[in-house]
């Protein structure tokens, strides 16, 4: 879609950064765990080998000294990661120290680094990125921390808000610096407030706000002049919208992760061979993600349109590859050479169209198999309070019912349906929670799901003179009016945050349930320019009656939404779909994304033992590796120079064996006849030798013949 992608922009901070460092000298590039997954979600090993980096390290692993190149350290602002640093300077593992963090280092640690001698004397150049986050696609960021939800709404966790809503803060500030906005900022406050987590928009606000103000003092050239009007933050929470995690959503991308057997973790994958009932081949895991133009292309089209849409697609993709149609004309030379140029493109083409074909298949498999028709027709007059007709509904509770005594429905949709029921009903009668348990007959433990809803301030029981109306849907809810013509009955319902910013963007958003953190001059200071942040005034603010829509050609607004404690794919649909129908660039943060599932699980996890969650807050904290600090071995010494042993002579020594025979001294016996030229030349000495040796014998001899007479 058109607008500015954050992958993008948070690929070229990165590079632009390592370029920075020392223009043409090598060095090499030293990243932690943390700071390699942030970077490998963005940027290519390539792209960063073709800045002059020879090498890329990881700093918890064992590396080489290497004295003669400099070292650019782009880390995470941890402890852990800290101790690792000082022990590479101690080491003074390389040449000069380019030192990068990607969020702000706490004051503490910053206080550390400053009073070393050693950072001062090898670190050349320090500063602070502030990307700590990770866009998923163009306008969606995550954090990677499904730990958030039971964070903030766990009753054991009390005591940990406080710190994490710090963190959430600098990573909402880190997005804002990244996107060069200084937004105003509105946060979600609940109109009846029931649950002890309904402050936590507000605190969450003010430590932006104060963080945001904080930055901008210290840096004088933040925001950036720019003619983009300027931006806003909407900052709201889980509780806002209890529906949208429930409902089954038929569009492309929500229904694949709602259904299918996904593979999440830093990436996504498919196996099409999993879903298939008796296969035992082993497929391949297939990417999903901002690289396939096809899942781009069509992620929020609704499945009733999707596989014309991509069909006709496959067609145009064949015929702009031509070479590749059956044909019975031979082939030629050139043809050949046409096909075999184009051959990897097309595979990949051929490729990603099955794969998108076999997800559909298998999706629509299931929607059919789990009587999702019949489901969703209930769950949309829940959701919206309205029957197809867009009239009172009548006769609910009996279509539930029935669906819950079906055998053909899942599990998990009859927890689903009673859910999405107690919403509806704002509450009911402790017993009939638990006939409709049985209806559905599910195990006790998930009526935990149920009445952990009140801790996201949903009413739970009711009692026998109750009063109190059918929950009134301060969003979300439509008027009685006649269905558009091109809508489908099963996908009525809009998620509460699609209202809001629709409404936000007319000018009519109740300040009331989204209050400002700081009193506004005016309603058009959304549309001043970057440059009249602190100028605005309301002389100088042009009014929204005097101004039209904007054009195509104007600079685009940015909206950003940051939803604690997870986001759904209808919410994220409803963004892209604000920004390409009111011109505007709205981008949604949050901790993680949700399916149906993994909510509801994390909903039940609320009154469990705290000791069971594995919160990060809980788990022992990371430590440098001990072979950081291990001493140097010293270097072996050198061999000798030019000492060489006596026995390299010996092999030139002969000895007679008395037999006519000579032996070297490795054994091997070499005959006299062989060796003339050798005796010819010692034999007159030897002669010599023998005749001297026999005249001392004959004095000898006479000597004793002559004492004897």
């Amino acid at each position: 879609m058109a607008g500015t992608s954050l992958i993008g922009i948070q690929q070229n901070i990165i590079l632009e950064t390592i370029r920075g460092t020392d223009l043409g000298e090598w060095k090499v590039l030293i990243l932690d765990g943390g700071s390699r997954k942030l970077v490998d979600g963005v940027v290519g090993e390539d792209d960063i080998l073709g800045l002059n980096v020879t090498n890329i390290e990881q700093i918890e692993e064992r590396r080489p000294v290497n004295k003669e190149m400099d070292a650019v350290y782009l880390l995470s602002p941890l402890p852990h990661i800290l101790d690792c640093l000082m022990a590479d300077l101690e080491r003074r593992r390389y040449r000069r120290t380019f030192l990068v963090w990607t969020s702000l280092l706490p004051l503490e640690l910053q206080s550390r680094l400053d009073r070393s001698a050693m950072a001062k004397q090898q670190i050349v150049h320090a500063n602070v990125l502030n990307v700590d986050y990770y866009p998923r696609e163009s306008h969606l960021i995550t954090l990677r921390d499904p730990w958030s939800f039971p964070t903030l709404f766990h009753p054991a966790c009390n005591h940990l808000v406080r710190q994490h809503m710090e963190d959430l803060a600098q990573k909402i500030v880190s997005l804002c610096v990244s996107l060069g906005e200084y937004p105003t900022i509105r946060y979600y406050s609940p109109r009846k407030p029931s649950h002890e987590a309904a402050i936590l928009c507000s605190h969450l606000a003010r430590f932006v706000q104060t963080q945001l103000d904080q930055y901008a003092k210290y840096n004088t050239d933040f925001p950036p002049v720019s003619p983009r009007p300027r931006g806003l933050l909407l900052i709201a929470d889980r509780s806002l919208d209890l529906f949208a995690p429930l409902l089954h959503e038929f569009t492309y991308q929500a229904m694949v992760h709602d259904l299918l057997p996904l593979t999440e973790g830093d990436n996504v994958y498919y196996n099409p061979t999993a879903s298939q009932v008796g296969n035992t081949e082993k497929g391949k895991d297939q990417e999903i993600g901002e690289k396939d133009s096809i899942w781009v292309k069509f992620r929020h089209l609704h499945m009733k349109d999707l596989l014309d849409e991509m069909v006709k697609d496959f067609n145009a993709f064949k015929a702009q590859n031509p070479q590749f149609a059956d044909s019975e004309n031979q082939a030629t030379i050139n043809s050949i050479k046409d096909m075999l140029a184009g051959l990897p493109k097309f595979q990949q083409g051929k490729e990603a169209y099955s794969l998108h074909l076999s997800m559909t298949q298998d999706a629509m498999n299931v929607f059919q198999e789990r009587r999702l028709a019949d489901i969703a027709s209930v769950e949309q007059t829940l959701a919206t309070g309205l029957d197809e007709d867009y009239k009172k509904p009548k006769n609910l509770a009996d279509q539930v019912i029935r669906l819950l005594d079906d055998d053909a429905v899942e599990f998990s949709d009859r927890l689903r349906l009673i859910v999405q029921y107690l919403l509806y009903r704002d509450g009911l009668l402790p017993t009939d929670i638990q006939k409709l348990l049985a209806h559905a007959r599910l195990p006790a433990q998930d009526s935990e799901v149920i009445y952990n809803l009140e801790l996201l301030g949903a009413s739970v029981n009711r009692t026998l003179k109750d009063s109190r109306p059918v929950a009134n849907h301060q969003f979300g809810k439509r008027e009685a009016q006649a269905p558009p013509s091109n809508e489908s009955g099963l996908s009525r319902f809009e998620p509460a945050l699609k209202v809001i910013l629709e409404e936000h963007c007319r000018g009519a958003l109740d300040e009331t349930i989204f209050p400002y953190t700081k009193p506004h001059l005016d309603a058009a200071e959304g549309l001043l320019g970057q440059e009249h942040v602190s100028q605005a005034s309301l002389r100088s603010a042009k009014p929204t009656w005097a101004r039209t829509r904007p054009s195509n050609t104007e600079p685009r607004q940015r909206i950003m939404v940051f939803m604690a404690g997870g986001a759904t794919y209808s919410e994220s649909r409803a963004c892209y779909e604000v920004s390409q129908a009111l011109n505007k660039d709205v981008y949604l943060a949050t901790s993680h994304m949700l399916t149906p599932s993994l909510y509801l699980r994390q909903v039940g996890d609320l009154s469990v033992d705290r000791r069971r969650l594995d919160l990060p807050a809980d788990r022992p904290k990371p430590r440098a590796p001990d072979h950081l600090f291990e001493k140097e071995m010293p270097p072996p010494p050198p061999p000798a120079a030019s000492y060489k042993p006596p026995v390299e002579s010996m092999h030139q020594m002969r000895i007679n064996d008395g037999n006519a025979h000579q032996m070297s001294v490795n054994g091997t016996r070499e005959d006299q006849s062989s060796q003339s030229q050798t005796a010819s030349s010692a034999g007159g000495k030897l002669m010599k030798d023998r005749d001297k040796e026999g005249e001392k014998k004959k004095k000898k001899h006479n000597f004793f013949s002559s004492s004897k007479r």
